[in-house]
């Protein structure tokens, strides 16, 4: 349920951004305010508390936002504190933010491998998946995961190409077992 509304509230501020034709300047807005509010736990505290009122917490709300932020984005985070979806914030944020790096044409991808690769090794990872996507641009993040073995597994939205020998062990430990002897 949380995915969903942070997806419709994500999607509903994405199709402003390019209703208004402020794509730019809304990424922009939206990345700096998820900064602001990952280095202050203290106002989603406050904005998520139930014994302050709707009323205060609008008045919070606008004195940190308003002259800061724009008209746009004021009023949609004073929208999600009137709907009670304050608590979402980070999600929606989430949200909006990959579909508007969808819409940009820049894919995220995330390459786990159990050695640490060489810069040689990352540039051809990521020529390969531009030429096999349709994204215009890499966003990558490289994990090392020891317990791989030997592969790497590459995770894009909620695609997964995973050649990593651990996985293949798995398989074949899987197709022994159910092998019949007779």
């Amino acid at each position: 349920m949380a995915k969903l509304v942070a997806g419709t509230y994500g999607d509903a501020l994405f199709e402003l951004a390019v209703e208004e034709k402020k794509e730019k300047e809304f990424l922009e807005e939206v990345l700096v305010l998820q900064q602001v509010l990952s280095e202050n736990p203290d106002f989603s505290a406050l904005m998520n508390h139930p014994k302050i009122t709707k009323e205060e917490k609008e008045k919070v709300l606008l004195s940190v936002f308003e002259g800061k932020f724009s008209a746009e984005l004021t009023g949609f985070f004073k929208l999600i504190l009137q709907k009670d979806r304050y608590s979402e914030t980070d999600a929606i944020i989430e949200s909006f933010i990959a579909r508007m790096k969808e819409h940009q044409g820049i894919g995220t991808a995330y390459v786990s491998t159990a050695t640490a690769l060489t810069d040689k090794q990352k540039a051809e990872i990521e020529k390969k998946l531009l030429a096999t996507t349709s994204y215009k641009e890499m966003e990558m993040h490289y994990e090392e995961d020891a317990s791989l073995i030997g592969g790497m597994m590459i995770r894009i939205g909620d695609r997964i190409v995973d050649s990593s020998i651990k996985t293949k062990l798995e398989r074949l430990t899987k197709e022994l077992y159910s092998l019949q002897i007779g």
